[in-house]
């Protein structure tokens, strides 16, 4: 007879997520997951299949609910200016608040390249986040928000390229100013 799984993979999804977040999956040994989950390799295993099931698990969440909150900013019924600046200045204050958190897409996107299914779930992600600021920015036009000479497309991709610097330069320590100013510059792309 089977044993009953005695702890919740939601929590444990979670609490992965947020340590490969920080530390990266190469960074997280095993022992360290196991000891943070608190279970056993045997429990892991049964759950997760492997420590890259655990990942991939982790990098969906972390994908989904990062798609999940750029779609509720977009739509907000704000202007897409005081959307994104919102949007743009949470990154920011996430990244000051916690230097030491990350962004699991791009550790993702640097340090598994090499991993078919991660650098798989990295691509879909992006072009997600490209889709849901497409949408804005084309009902931003449609409302008169955006010059007529803007392509959506080519912004919305200059905009998820931008948040993405923006996590990294928020691991590299930048300061606050630094990332206000550069959030400004980005919110010009809009005139």
């Amino acid at each position: 007879m089977a044993r009953r799984r005695e702890f919740d993979t939601d929590v444990a999804v979670g609490r992965a997520m947020r340590l490969f977040r920080r530390q990266s999956y190469h960074g997280t040994p095993m022992p360290q997951v196991m000891a943070l989950l608190g279970i056993g390799s045997g429990s892991l295993y049964a759950a997760f299949g492997s420590k890259d099931g655990l990942y991939a698990r982790a990098l969906a969440r972390h994908c989904d609910e990062l798609v999940a909150e750029l779609d509720r900013g977009m739509n907000t019924g704000a202007d897409v200016r005081t959307a994104l600046h919102t949007f743009l200045t949470d990154v920011v204050a996430a990244g000051l608040d916690d230097p030491e958190r990350g962004c699991l897409l791009v550790r993702a996107a640097t340090e598994r390249t090499d991993h078919g299914p991660t650098a798989q779930r990295v691509e879909e992600t992006m072009a997600a986040v490209e889709s849901v600021l497409t949408g804005a920015l084309e009902q931003a036009r449609a409302r008169g928000e955006l010059g007529g000479g803007h392509s959506p497309v080519e912004l919305a991709r200059f905009l998820t390229t931008f948040v993405q610097g923006l996590h990294v330069m928020s691991n590299a320590r930048a300061d606050r100013a630094f990332l206000e100013s550069a959030v400004a510059g980005a919110l010009r792309a809009l005139d």
